[in-house]
């Protein structure tokens, strides 16, 4: 799960009074300067910046507001404060990121009305809203996905978690190639558990075009937003999404679609007592349900483990998105239920590499 982490080095820097002075910045504008006023601090520079505009409107270029915002930023504390100013002003312009834009967009002044709105955008950043949320959407694999609280935000490690289930698919695909007999175009079914905003589903139909998703989230929220980004994306016809919370009612109603072939989930895995650490903007606006996972972090993987050998089929898997601490504790747990007759196949890391994915199978009976 992807936090993003405030750059202390710079704001120390701005303290320094030199410093402040080359950046246009007063003595209340520095870190803690928010308790002496009632609002985000700005640049004295803003302005004087707004007036030139609306007098000569066209004298301020794209990098001059993300050097702008990037310094108010700063100052208020907000994390990832050139990063939250490249992507604001990017999508104003019309780009996925600053880098994408050519010379003539990042010198061409901006009209009044795109200053506005990265203003408008700007402030929103400014009160801790996500950037995903800011934007209103957000990348994920090869896809474009619509975002909005408190609908949990995909991270980029959970690409790899697509990845792998569509490597195991390919396994799967290319051991029946290798048999001497027909063998039928699989079909896999997928059932994602808690799908959020439909990353993880919406991607698996895309890597895999023969394949058919049920998606599930408890909230209504994500349920809703996950319907609109497979209409968005054209894959309403593969995907049923349910309204429902996992649980051995919900799973009568799942087998109403066959065995399945994969359950994937990125579930709440959080411990209980990690909770209040959390960023700001975690807390602030992201479905906190979506995060808990209870006191050992493991309330929602219990039961989907639990779950499992009723609804997958013979050597169907189970794949996870965990937290490091949790591969043994999950091992541990497969090995006082052996009634399951589930087993850990692997432990995959993350980019940070940290153990972040876990393989279970489905025994044959």
């Amino acid at each position: 799960m992807w936090k993003p982490a405030t750059d202390f080095a710079t704001m120390r820097c701005l303290t320094h009074p030199l410093l402040r002075r080359l950046l246009g910045l007063s003595p209340r504008c520095m870190p803690g300067g928010l308790s002496q006023s009632k609002g985000p601090i700005l640049s004295p520079k803003w302005s004087s910046l707004r007036q030139s505009c609306s007098a000569r409107p066209g004298l301020v270029t794209a990098t001059d507001m993300v050097n702008y915002w990037q310094k108010v930023f700063e100052t208020n504390g907000i994390p990832e404060a050139r990063e939250s100013s490249e992507y604001i002003v990017s999508f104003v312009l019309g780009a996925k990121t600053f880098q994408s834009l050519n010379s003539k967009s990042l010198h061409t002044p901006l009209t009044a009305v795109q200053q506005e709105q990265i203003q408008q955008l700007s402030n929103k950043r400014l009160e801790r809203m996500p950037v995903q949320y800011v934007l209103g959407e957000w990348d994920f694999q090869d896809l474009t996905l619509k975002m909005r609280p408190p609908v949990f935000i995909p991270r980029p490690e959970t690409e790899d978690l697509v990845s792998l289930v569509v490597e195991e698919e390919s396994r799967k695909c290319g051991k029946n190639l290798g048999l001497c007999f027909p063998v039928s175009v699989p079909h896999p079914v997928i059932l994602e558990i808690g799908c959020g905003s439909g990353a993880i589903a919406l991607s698996l139909l895309c890597k895999l075009p023969q394949s058919r998703v049920i998606a599930m989230d408890k909230e209504e929220a994500a349920v809703d937003l996950t319907r609109e980004n497979a209409h968005r994306l054209q894959l309403q016809e593969r995907i049923h999404i349910l309204y429902s919370d996992v649980s051995y009612s919900s799973a009568k109603q799942l087998l109403l679609w066959g065995p399945i072939d994969f359950i994937v989930s990125n579930p709440p895995y959080v411990f209980h007592e990690d909770m209040a650490s959390l960023d700001t903007e975690i807390l602030r606006y992201e479905d906190l349900d979506a995060l808990d996972g209870g006191d050992d972090g493991m309330r929602v993987i219990k039961t989907i483990l639990a779950l499992a050998p009723s609804l997958l089929k013979d050597s169907g898997s189970v794949f996870l998105e965990v937290d490091p601490r949790h591969p043994n504790m999950v091992e541990n747990w497969l090995q006082a239920h052996p009634n399951l007759l589930l087993v850990l196949r692997a432990i995959h890391k993350d980019f940070c590499g940290k153990p972040r994915f876990l393989h279970i199978q489905n025994q044959s009976r």
